[in-house]
């Protein structure tokens, strides 16, 4: 009788593992779902007693993001945008991410064509990509994306820290030459309101000598309820290798939940060493505001004054009217 208890127990105890086994096996259905943003805008240039008008269309996202399991996932999107090469095609098609991500715990990794680390944390605290780019993207202190493989850790709920090395040509270009990117952050979090972080990174070429860009960030964030205040400080040595070439700057950003509107505004400083960047060398200033008419619309009209550090060039202001369309 004991042995056939024994047994009884043994086949229901198997039974209940096999069905719980079986529900967590097809509790996770893999899923995919397509991305598309559209960034556009109307604006006004007002420059020495002439105004200019006209509508853009910035830039677009497409791609695709697929869920394979719990930990493992990918994503390939388009960047369609203006190649700035001066030729006459007025947008082009770039691929922007092209990667594999794999999460388990506090730990995810990314390989293959991945957004890059240095300015990630800035930029989604600003959240105005659509109207323009955090400090660093907006004056190209390292790229955006890159092919490479990037590494974070959570280690609680206070620290985080990530790493990251890339080829360095940025993701409009293949690798051409001996220069690799390595990147560190660290993120602490001492309250849930305050962020805090700082990054360093290093672009090395071993051609003929040895010779280092050196590009290095902090950041304060602040976010509770309806307000949110952020400030960043960059640095960069020798810019693309040249010794002696270096630049810094600093952005103030803040923004307020009004009702159904959000309030923001910016101002930006990049100095030069030496004065060898004058043309691009000065502050901008924006203010504006936020409306979210439909679940995956936004509209912003803001007004920006650009002040060049050169003497003889002019200040010049714009009236913008912004647009995000995502979904």
């Amino acid at each position: 009788m004991k042995i056939k208890n024994i047994i009884t127990t043994i086949v229901l105890f198997l039974g209940f593992t096999l069905v719980t086994f079986s529900q967590e096996r097809t509790a996770f259905e893999p899923s995919g779902k397509p991305i598309l943003k559209i960034f556009s805008n109307y604006h006004s240039t007002f420059s020495e007693g002439e105004i200019f008008n006209q509508f853009q269309i910035k830039r677009a996202y497409l791609g695709y993001a697929h869920t394979f399991s719990k930990k493992w996932s990918a994503r390939v999107i388009f960047d369609v945008g203006n190649p700035k090469d001066g030729g006459q095609h007025q947008l082009a098609a770039y691929v922007k991410n092209a990667l594999v991500n794999y999460k388990n715990a506090g730990l995810s990794v990314s390989f293959g064509l991945i957004g890059t680390t240095a300015f990630k944390t800035q930029e989604q605290q600003w959240g105005y990509r659509y109207l323009l780019k955090s400090f660093q993207n907006r004056h190209n202190f390292v790229s955006s994306a890159d092919i490479g493989i990037s590494a974070a850790y959570q280690f609680n709920n206070i620290i985080s820290a990530d790493l990251i090395m890339v080829n360095g040509e940025g993701h409009k270009k293949i690798e051409q030459d001996s220069i690799f990117s390595i990147g560190a952050g660290l993120t602490i979090n001492p309250i849930d309101a305050l962020t805090l972080r700082a990054y360093y990174e290093t672009t090395t070429q071993e051609k003929d000598s040895i010779k280092r860009q050196n590009t290095s960030a902090l950041f304060v964030g602040y976010q509770f309820k309806k307000l949110a205040l952020g400030a960043e400080y960059s640095l960069q040595t020798n810019r693309k290798m040249k010794e002696g070439v270096d630049w810094h700057g600093f952005s103030f950003f803040s923004t307020l939940q009004i009702k159904s509107a959000k309030l923001f505004a910016r101002f930006d400083k990049l100095k030069s060493k030496a004065d060898w960047n004058t043309d691009s060398d000065g502050h901008l200033f924006i203010i504006g505001a936020e409306f979210n008419p439909v679940k995956g619309i936004k509209i912003a009209p803001n007004f920006r004054t650009l002040s060049p550090a050169a003497d003889n060039a002019p200040h010049i202001k714009y009236a913008y009217i912004n647009c995000e369309i995502s979904f």
